[in-house]
């Protein structure tokens, strides 16, 4: 489901892709462009939301896949109804930092509880149908993005580097069953190099939408 003409573009990769950067040239690119955008994240990107991050990345005790899979689909939930629905409707540009494609890569194979299918499928419901129209997928080696890392680590961050690698190949299995959605891009090429390739990407998408 999408409401409105408002253009979706998220963005996936593991722990230090370099994701943060990428949207906040993306940003200001298109606000060049007159666009109007919305930058947002999950999870935590609402008042709601706030104290689910805070527990999804930093609790101290141990926590099932259950649970972190599902406190997940809580903030996407309230994330979709209150935030991007109402500005996609108002055909504003929402770039958003994680979505959907997280939960299948994180939970479903670095965490390996459930299979890839049933991931997909509540989160869908979660998102009340939603999908991205396109999605960045900053590729690089896990042991190369984690020393790019900084300060204390979360949760997600303090796991194994075996962990991490189930997540790139959950990435990288994605993009290869969605080429006309997923763009992967190599994380380890210079902040300035990604930012044209995404950059390019999304000029012919707009075109291609008729609105640029």
């Amino acid at each position: 489901m999408k409401k409105g003409s408002g253009l979706f573009v998220t963005f996936e990769g593991g722990e230090g892709a370099g994701k943060t950067t990428l949207i906040k040239s993306l940003h200001e690119y298109l606000n060049s462009l007159n666009k109007q955008v919305l930058s947002t994240f999950e999870p935590g990107d609402s008042e709601f939301g706030k104290s689910i991050r805070d527990t999804l990345l930093f609790a101290e005790e141990a926590m099932p896949s259950e649970s972190e899979f599902f406190l997940y689909l809580a903030d996407r939930a309230y994330h979709v109804e209150n935030m991007i629905l109402p500005a996609l409707e108002k055909d504003v540009v929402v770039l958003c930092d994680r979505f959907t494609d997280s939960s299948v890569a994180y939970q479903g194979a670095g965490r390996q509880f459930v299979s890839l299918e049933r991931i997909e499928e509540m989160s869908l419901v979660s998102t009340k149908g939603l999908s991205p129209d396109m999605t960045f997928l900053l590729d690089i080696e896990p042991a190369k993005a984690l020393l790019r890392l900084k300060g204390k680590k979360d949760r997600l961050e303090s796991e194994n580097i075996a962990f991490h690698e189930r997540v790139r190949e959950g990435y990288l299995t994605l993009a290869a069953e969605n080429p006309h959605r997923i763009i992967v891009l190599d994380a380890e090429k210079s902040k300035e190099e990604l930012f044209k390739q995404a950059k390019d990407h999304l000029d012919s998408f707009l075109v291609k939408a008729g609105v640029k």
